[in-house]
């Protein structure tokens, strides 16, 4: 049974599709033993709670400095058991020691079509910003192993989605949401759950 940690920023509504695919068994061999937020006013937080699942927030805010909170990070996600972590939506540098301790072991939901709107400042609304300014006729999500850089990890899943002639930024940040985010990380975790996903030479071998 994999062991999964899921960290989260906001709402959760990632959060929410993990959940509900365990439940409905599209996630198989896996549980979420843990839910960790930097925000404590994180709604990510009640929903973990609501299905019985350890919630806690660790907060930059409430340490010395980085490395304090860095090592209180790591310490609570290795004391959960945690055999994968599931960046959902969280707006944190994760530290180089937890990368390399856990390495093609944590995976990230990126509301684009890497390498397209990534790196560093394309996160939330920015990505469908810069999408709709480019005026890119398809876009979608990427799920992808976390390495040092930022969404340069090697990538697991892909979805398209077609962006629409009257899309605001919040009406193709949903589309994605629904159409792609919510759809292919469950999966990425169930592939992952039941041993059919590698790395090979910085890319991703699915299958047997």
């Amino acid at each position: 049974m994999l062991r999964v940690a899921v960290l989260v920023s906001g709402g959760g509504t990632n959060l929410q599709a993990i959940i509900d695919a365990v439940d409905n068994k599209t996630i198989t061999n896996a549980q979420i033993v843990t839910v960790i937020s930097n925000n404590q006013n994180a709604y990510a937080l009640e929903r973990a709670k609501m299905h019985g699942i350890p919630a806690k927030c660790i907060s930059p805010k409430n340490f010395r400095d980085r490395d304090a909170f860095n090592e209180a990070l790591l310490r609570e996600v290795k004391e959960a058991g945690a055999d994968l972590i599931v960046l959902a939506g969280f707006l944190v540098v994760i530290p180089e020691k937890m990368i390399a301790e856990y390495r093609n072991r944590i995976i990230n939901v990126h509301p684009s079509l890497i390498p397209s709107f990534c790196g560093t400042g394309y996160y939330g609304l920015r990505v469908h910003e810069a999408a709709l300014a480019r005026g890119v006729k398809v876009t979608g999500a990427t799920v992808h192993f976390v390495d040092e850089g930022t969404d340069t990890g090697p990538i697991i899943l892909q979805k398209a989605v077609a962006v629409q002639q009257d899309d605001t930024a919040k009406s193709l940040q949903l589309r994605v949401m629904e159409e792609a985010e919510w759809k292919i990380l469950p999966q990425a975790i169930d592939l992952i759950a039941n041993g059919l996903v590698t790395v090979e030479d910085g890319r991703v071998r699915i299958g047997e």
